[in-house]
């Protein structure tokens, strides 16, 4: 009778040691975050809009980036709407992303949510366009006051006599429309025979772009070039210009988007600024990589331009 209870006992000792050990491994009772089964690092990719192909090209420099590292990437399209691109950052911050990339649409807007990344402690960079608040690691882009300045100077070797010009500008509070239109006034401003006779926004598009030239036709036909903070807008004014039969009207853009280097070659523009949004994307996962690995990051990391023309 001894004997058994002596198992019994040994038996039920054992039982409550294998239990307690089991319910140790299985709690998280130091707090640590968990990670994902496969560890694989998670990136948010907000982009302005995919209705631009300069941004498309962005995104694909991106993608094959991030399938090159085997890390996934998450991209969302803000459509161009400040309060969506606000939503959509908040859905990757709930989705736990190790870094978020972002292009705004607004640089004042967007502030509220890459402060909200920063209180969840997910680093944010900022792509193409930059951010006017919260903590961002690194800026990724060309340099748009550069850019501004290269197309103003070749307007001026092609109007050396002078003229009057139009300029279309990008979305209003964006840095890219802000730069490239500082730049730009930065090498016409200081000569005396050039005349911005209109100066209006078309948001980056190519349908506001015809329509917002359109309408500066139908009280100002005297224009000798249109400057245009992008290609989309450009490829607008250029249509409305043809329409006319203004086809002496030299147009600059901006982006060399493939429509407007066919354009350039095929003597419908006169240039169009270069950058260079595959790598600009590529650039962007290179350095989400880095800040994951706990690698330093320069602040700004510029882009180079060309000028196509």
């Amino acid at each position: 009778m001894k004997k058994t209870f002596s198992w019994l006992f040994f038996l039920m000792t054992a039982l409550v040691l294998l239990i307690g050990c089991s319910l140790e491994s299985g709690s998280n009772s130091s707090g640590d975050k968990e990670t994902s089964d496969d560890g694989a690092v998670k990136v948010g990719l907000s982009i302005s809009t995919l209705n631009n192909p300069f941004f498309v090209t962005l995104k694909e420099g991106a993608e094959k980036a991030a399938e090159k590292e085997g890390i996934t990437l998450i991209v969302v399209d803000a459509q161009n709407d400040s309060a969506k691109q606000i939503s959509d950052i908040e859905d990757l911050i709930q989705q736990n992303v190790d870094v978020i990339l972002v292009n705004p649409t607004d640089s004042s807007a967007v502030t509220a949510a890459i402060e909200s990344a920063n209180q969840a402690g997910i680093p944010v960079v900022t792509v193409d366009r930059s951010a006017d608040g919260g903590e961002v690691v690194s800026h990724i882009a060309s340099d748009n006051v550069a850019g501004g300045k290269m197309a103003g100077e070749y307007l001026l070797e092609l109007l050396p006599e002078g003229g009057k010009i139009v300029e279309l500008e990008g979305i209003p509070g964006s840095s890219a429309a802000r730069e490239r239109g500082e730049g730009f006034h930065e090498v016409i401003d200081a000569v005396d025979n050039i005349e911005v006779v209109a100066k209006q926004t078309a948001d980056f598009d190519r349908a506001k772009g015809l329509a917002v030239m359109e309408n500066i036709l139908q009280g100002q036909s005297d224009i000798q070039a249109v400057f245009a903070h992008n290609d989309e807008m450009a490829l607008g004014a250029l249509e409305a210009l043809e329409a006319q039969g203004l086809t002496d009207v030299i147009v600059i853009g901006f982006d060399a988007t493939d429509d407007a280097v066919q354009a350039v070659k095929d003597g419908r523009m006169a240039a169009t600024v270069a950058q260079k949004p595959a790598l600009i994307g590529e650039k962007a996962v290179q350095t989400a990589i880095k800040i994951v690995n706990g690698e330093e990051t320069e602040e700004f990391i510029p882009v180079e331009l060309d000028l196509v023309k």
